[in-house]
This record gives structure tokens, C-alpha cells and sequence, in this order.
């Protein structure tokens, strides 16, 4: 679990300079910062870096490029740093997005605590975060209409396409590979790796099938129960799956306490002293996280004539990693017009079919 966080930048003048810290109580020397600062020197390129200074495990993270600054994670001794570098990429990005307007330093404490819980997300928190990422969608997107890029060339594309700040292209499709999102392999003939897309995203709000086979069950007393129904079928018969609406569902399953919420959500219907019992879990704010919720049409609250509350999911939310079966007609359609070579195509059908292969095993473990 990380102790601290920490955002420096070199400054000619003055050596090393902390923009800003949390908590703000942290202590760091100066020599420990010149060690990081010359650690990154001597790579030479944007990037993580780890390092033991005295009792202090480090992993510092630098952005390079127009605003070069250096995002330091401060870790217990038995932390391991790799585990965060993703999740440094991503809030560097975040960070350098809103560095003009310093709108980054009421972040911090979010990010702080997002970041901590990197290497402990689960399969769809961690697609989420993935499908939350600008740059992860425009390569996502880019991938969906040609299935397989040269890696020479999205990296040309994606600087042209993306301009709002530095982004460590390499760092971001390590993170889709390992996400088995992208393949990287390489054809003869090729001047550069290829990256193959093996897998999309697939996103959708759900009824919350549990909670309404048996509401009772769940907490909520008889006489809601028929409201209950409505409520879900209504949303339903009138919800249309967007991007937009994908977009605002990621913030929720990213943000750690709206996730304790929804978790909690997902198999009782709840009272208000029930959620209070969240904050032994972080859950600071109830009544924004119930707000954001409510808001976002994730749940709806009933009341009896007594005056009770009972907080109810609305709608769940889902999100897999699907196997991309459009892609055999895009395939097709290349081979028609020649707009990719035979030997990469080939190459394609067979990564594709690679990547079949643990799909066809849950449908037989099913059988």
C-alpha cells in the first residue's frame, strides 16, 4: 500500500522543486530527490523507474515532453513498484490534462487513493480504467476498423491525433497487451511489429436480475415491490446504449467509493443506516456518491409511508472483454481491395484464432 505521493520538476534555479505532496506531512531529503532525478537522467527516457533509497521503496514516474515532471509513489518496503506503473501512466495523463488550470491539485487526493488501488482492481475495474483512457480509445477505435497497424505507424498517428499533453505510447499498449486486448508479433517482410487487435471492450447497462428475482429477500418490503418493477422496466424500454453513456458508467466503476457503493447495491436493497456503514470501508461522502448514482440512473430510492428510505439498484452495469467476430468480414474485405498484404492477413487469421481458443473452452465447460 503506497505511504505518499509526490509531484516534482527540475528547476535550473533551484535544484529540485515539489509542486505539491500527500499527505502533505510526507518528508523526503533533498539528496532522495536528486537520486530520483538523476536515476531518470541516466535512462534518459520518459518512463517508471524504481529504486530503494535508505528505508524508502520509490517508483517515480516521468512524463518527459513540453512539461517534463516527475510523479513520485512512495511504497512500503515490501511493495512491488512494477505493479503501479500503469496506474502512474494513467494519472500522469490525467495530471498533465489539467496542469494549465492547476484544477489537478483538488485531484490529488483521488488520485492518491485510485492510484493505491491499482494493483488490487478487479477484471472490470481494470477494463474500465482501460476504456476511461482518451488515448486507449482512439487506439481501440483505430483498431476496430483495421484489426492490425504497424506499431511504427499508430505511433505517428496517435502524436497527430492526440495533442493535449505527453502520453508514453509503449507504456500504454504493455498495458493493452497484458489486458489481452492487443497482440504484438511480427511477419516477415514487415519493416515494424504489428499490433493485432484480439479483443474489444463491450460495455452495456443490465437489469439487476438478482435483486428483482427476489426484492423481498433483499430488503425491500411487499408493498414497494411493484414500484420496484416498474421502475426497472421503464428505464429499460427507454435506455439506448451510447458511448456517452459508457463513458459516465466508467467513472463510477473507477471511482473507489461510488464501486463500494454499487457493490453493496448489487445484493441488498438498502437502508441510509446501511450505507453509513460504508465509511468503515472510505466511503466519505454518502450523500454525493448517492447523488453521482441516482444521477447516472444506477439507482432509484423508495419510500414507505413511514418515511423510510430504501436505496434500490436501478441498473447494473457490465463490462467484458469480447472476441471480435466483425473483424473475419473486415479481413475479408482487405484481402478484396489489397489494402494489407496476404502474409499479414494470414498472420491475423491465425492470431485470431489463437485467441478463440479460450472462448471455445468456457462454451464446452458449459456443454
Amino acid at each position: 500500500m503506497p505511504i505518499g505521493f509526490i509531484i516534482m520538476r527540475w528547476d535550473p534555479k533551484v535544484s529540485t522543486d515539489i509542486i505539491t505532496k500527500y499527505p502533505e506531512e510526507i518528508i523526503i531529503s533533498d539528496e532522495t530527490l536528486m537520486q530520483i532525478y538523476a536515476a531518470h537522467e541516466y535512462t534518459g527516457d520518459p518512463g517508471m523507474i524504481s529504486l530503494m533509497v535508505g528505508h524508502l521503496n520509490i517508483a517515480s514516474y516521468y512524463t518527459g515532453g513540453e512539461r517534463p515532471l516527475y510523479l513520485i509513489l512512495i511504497l512500503n518496503l515490501d511493495d512491488d513498484p512494477d505493479l503501479y506503473e500503469g496506474g502512474l501512466a494513467d494519472i500522469s495523463r490525467i495530471i498533465l490534462q489539467n496542469f494549465e488550470n492547476r484544477a489537478y491539485l483538488e485531484m490529488i487526493p483521488f488520485l492518491f487513493q485510485r492510484l493505491s488501488a491499482y494493483p488490487h482492481l478487479n477484471n472490470e475495474q481494470a477494463l474500465a480504467l482501460t476504456f476511461q483512457d482518451e488515448i486507449n480509445r482512439l487506439l481501440i477505435n483505430r483498431l476496430r476498423d483495421e484489426g492490425v497497424v504497424s506499431k511504427s505507424e499508430l505511433k505517428v498517428w496517435l502524436k497527430d491525433k492526440y495533442r493535449r499533453g505527453f502520453f508514453d505510447i509503449d507504456a500504454i499498449l504493455i498495458e493493452l497487451i497484458k489486458k489481452d486486448i492487443v497482440k504484438e508479433a511480427s511477419v516477415k517482410g514487415m519493416p515494424s511489429e504489428l499490433l493485432f487487435f484480439i479483443n474489444d471492450i463491450f460495455m452495456i447497462r443490465r437489469p439487476p436480475l438478482k435483486i428483482l428475482s427476489d426484492p423481498v429477500g433483499r430488503g425491500l418490503p411487499e408493498p414497494l415491490v411493484e414500484a420496484y418493477n416498474s421502475e426497472v422496466r421503464r428505464f429499460f424500454q427507454n435506455y439506448r446504449p451510447s458511448e456517452d453513456d459508457n463513458l459516465k458508467l466508467v467513472d463510477i466503476l473507477t471511482d473507489p467509493q461510488l464501486y463500494e457503493i454499487l457493490k453493496l447495491m448489487r445484493i441488498a436493497i438498502v437502508t441510509r443506516n446501511t450505507l453509513e456503514k460504508l465509511r468503515k470501508k472510505g466511503v466519505d461522502d454518502i450523500d454525493g456518491g448517492i447523488k453521482k448514482l441516482w444521477d447516472n440512473k444506477i439507482l432509484h430510492v423508495f419510500q414507505r409511508e413511514n418515511g423510510t428510505e430504501y436505496y434500490a439498484l436501478l441498473s447494473d452495469l457490465h463490462i467484458s472483454l469480447v472476441y471480435p467476430r466483425y473483424m473475419l468480414s473486415t479481413i475479408l474485405h482487405q484481402y478484396d481491395v489489397k489494402s494489407k498484404s496476404e502474409p499479414v492477413l494470414i498472420e491475423y487469421l491465425n492470431v485470431l484464432e489463437d485467441a478463440y481458443r479460450p472462448y471455445k473452452l468456457k462454451t464446452k465447460s458449459k456443454e
